[in-house]
């Protein structure tokens, strides 16, 4: 039974940073792909970042390229998404996935339409201006 459990939410102010965990249990990690999604308030849930838990290899969408970095630690089960430079456009929920895969090339291949069948709750992002 795939869990996943986002955290690391909170308020913060434009230009600041902050990290998001997305623990996972219930399955076996390394043929996986986790990703990361955002909805802000009023939007469509919108696919941010997503990596390879098998190789590393990772996406990044245009709107938080040069500042959001995604991490893996195979040890713990866990990915992070390290979000720097942080604007209040950034507000919203963010929701971590997962994906069984056939190849760890997914999330490099297929990110800017990547799709999760998997969903962890949401935490809450409040980047204030």
């Amino acid at each position: 039974d795939v869990q996943l459990q986002a955290s690391g939410g909170g308020l913060v102010q434009a230009g600041g940073s902050l990290r998001l965990s997305c623990a996972a249990s219930g399955f076996t990690f390394e043929s996986y792909v986790i990703g990361w999604y955002h909805q802000a308030p009023g939007k469509e849930r919108e696919g941010i970042s997503c990596i390879s838990s098998s190789d590393g290899s990772t996406y990044y969408s245009d709107s938080v390229k040069g500042r959001f970095t995604i991490s893996v630690d195979n040890a713990k089960n866990t990915v992070y998404l390290q979000m720097n430079k942080l604007k209040p456009e950034d507000t919203g929920v963010y929701y971590c996935a997962a994906r069984r895969v056939l190849t760890s090339a997914y999330c490099s291949s297929f990110g800017a339409h990547m799709s999760f069948g998997d969903w962890g709750q949401g935490t809450l992002v409040t980047v204030s201006s």
